[in-house]
């Protein structure tokens, strides 16, 4: 998801929500049982048998609430993903309307997503996925480009209902006759696969459901949360406020390496919830390549090499301060006093995993931007990279488990850290002026699996300079999550 923010509601309103969720809870209940009571006279052949409820393991080793239907061409999940978190004063001798609360502070988050899908033949799918989300951010979102919880929306008047999050036709065309097994999924549900294969999908959905994907670094309900580890912070990738946007994915897979391209729709203005149709003004080019090779030992690494290209209603910096300081009429400048235009902002990423043992292993990446245009769908972030250590608890005999530690350094180009020096603002930073230095974090998380796919979670955060601003900071974060997949 992009960056969110939510207020909090009453106690009525999360009453409701409260209702909501379990009705979704009982109904994914009722499904799970009616589908395993029925006999699937049309399974094939190689089906897995009903298993003996003796010979099921044990109520802890399952990752959902409730056992999915492995065959049925329906697919019906959940899950649910709370987040609060806190941090205490820091020092700040002035601040911004953007700027993160210098005051002790706390906010929770919530997201509730119900999965549904239809595989109408074995090589065409239908997705539809509803969500709910509410509470909110430190700061409303605002004062840190590294944000510290990625299920937050800045927007608090999108927090109303729930909304169709993706809406998806998935089509899978075979170009060779092996087959490999594949892993049914929200996304997918499909258990085997073409080797080599194009996969096409159009709707609704995210970039980052598909691009800049990390074993280690990915997930805000099961691994970190910052906004710049779970996602590559200088990829500026086409989505509206919640993250989502309408666009056509194409991807090739071979045995050892993937493809993919996809075309999306632009917001209207900067981090808007309106999407430009108008695809001759406005719209978004994205690659990716994806290899796959041994490194060390036996194991597997992923490197993913990704551009991206956006053409958008999008102001200079350079040319924002110019004007300003040729005609100050504001009281600072302003990267949205421009006339409807179209400019072009690009950007590169790389991403690499590589697993040292089947419970730990490094990942890392670096993103950069031409910086010249400003951030518009993201967050405002020029340069990047990250480090880190990732896995599960496998170790000490709890495989499901994660846990993991990150250090990620955000930068931004000169004509950026010029106008907000000047008092400009984007839409997450300005703090009214800026001695610049690089927004450093560090991130630590342990993920626990209580029980049958409840997860509770701790987790740290330590940044410096937080909006890129040596005035301000250092801030601590300690975090406390509860995830639910039903």
């Amino acid at each position: 998801m992009s960056g969110r923010k939510r207020r909090h509601r009453t106690a009525g309103w999360q009453t409701g929500i409260a209702r909501r969720l379990a009705l979704v809870c009982l109904f994914g209940a009722s499904w799970g049982w009616t589908l395993r009571a029925q006999e699937n006279p049309a399974a094939p052949d190689n089906a897995a048998p009903t298993a003996d409820p003796a010979a099921l393991p044990p109520d802890n080793s399952l990752t959902t609430m409730f056992e999915h239907a492995e065959w049925d061409r329906l697919w019906l999940s959940g899950q649910a993903n709370f987040i609060s978190q806190w941090h205490p004063a820091f020092d700040s001798p002035y601040q911004g309307k953007n700027s993160l609360t210098p005051e002790a502070q706390d906010a929770s988050s919530r997201v509730l997503t119900l999965y549904t899908g239809w595989r109408a033949t074995n090589t065409t799918e239908f997705l539809c996925d509803v969500q709910e989300t509410g509470g909110h951010g430190l700061s409303e979102a605002l004062g840190a480009a590294g944000f510290f919880n990625l299920d937050v929306v800045r927007n608090p008047l999108l927090s109303k209902a729930p909304y169709v999050a993706r809406l998806m036709w998935h089509q899978v065309i075979a170009l060779g006759g092996k087959k490999v097994v594949a892993e049914r999924g929200p996304y997918s549900l499909f258990r085997e696969l073409p080797e080599r294969r194009l996969e096409v999908r159009f709707g609704k959905f995210s970039m980052v459901d598909f691009f800049d994907l990390n074993s280690y670094g990915t997930d805000s309900s099961l691994q970190f949360m910052n906004w710049t580890v779970d996602n590559n912070g200088a990829y500026d990738y086409a989505a509206d406020t919640r993250g989502y946007t309408f666009g056509a994915l194409l991807e090739y897979y071979d045995r050892n390496w993937a493809l993919r391209f996809a075309e999306g729709l632009m917001p209207k203005v900067a981090n808007g919830i309106h999407l430009d149709a108008d695809v001759s003004r406005a719209h978004s080019e994205n690659v990716e390549l994806e290899l796959r090779r041994r490194v060390i030992g036996k194991r597997p690494g992923i490197v993913r090499a990704m551009s991206y290209v956006n053409h958008a209603n999008m102001g200079d910096y350079a040319d924002a301060v110019n004007s300003w300081l040729a005609n100050p009429v504001t009281p600072a400048p302003e990267i949205t006093a421009h006339p409807l235009q179209t400019t072009v902002k690009y950007g590169f990423g790389l991403n690499f995993e590589q697993p040292f043992t089947d419970w730990l292993g490094v990942f890392g990446r670096w993103g950069w931007n031409e910086g010249q245009h400003e951030s518009y769908a993201y967050t405002e972030v020029d340069q990047t990279w990250q480090i880190g250590v990732g896995g599960n608890g496998g170790r000490w005999g709890r495989r499901n488990d994660h846990l993991g530690l990150v250090f990620v350094s955000n930068g931004i180009s000169r004509d950026h850290a010029q106008y907000l020096a000047y008092g400009g603002d984007g839409f997450i930073l300005g703090d009214g002026k800026l001695n610049y230095g690089r927004e450093n974090i560090l991130e630590s998380y342990y993920t626990l699996h209580a029980w049958r796919g409840i997860f509770p979670a701790v987790g740290l955060q330590y940044m410096v300079n937080p909006g890129y601003n040596r005035d301000r900071g250092p801030v601590i974060v300690p975090t406390l999550r509860l995830h639910v997949d039903f």
